[in-house]
């Protein structure tokens, strides 16, 4: 039995612009949520241990009626993304 690999993901600040602000607690359990799904179907490099300052997400559209759930699940697959860059 392969040992399964842990990650430890801290993000500090999530910075949103243009959210209704009762949105954000909503927004960030979605990238939560997102965020360990992605990694999990898709493991990121075997880095022990790699410490970001900042990962670029780069920038995607939404529309005006969004859910907080689908905006966090955008902001998630962004990350993951940066992740592997």
């Amino acid at each position: 039995m392969k040992p399964q690999s842990e990650i430890h993901l801290h993000i500090e600040e999530l910075v949103l612009h243009g959210f209704a602000p009762g949105d954000k607690h909503a927004i960030s359990e979605a990238v939560q949520q997102e965020l360990a799904r992605l990694i999990s179907a898709q493991p990121l490099s075997a880095h022990k241990n790699v410490s970001l300052a900042q990962i670029d997400g780069g920038s995607f559209q939404m529309k005006n009626n969004a859910r907080p759930a689908s905006v966090g699940e955008q902001i998630a697959g962004a990350i993951h993304g940066g992740l592997g860059r």
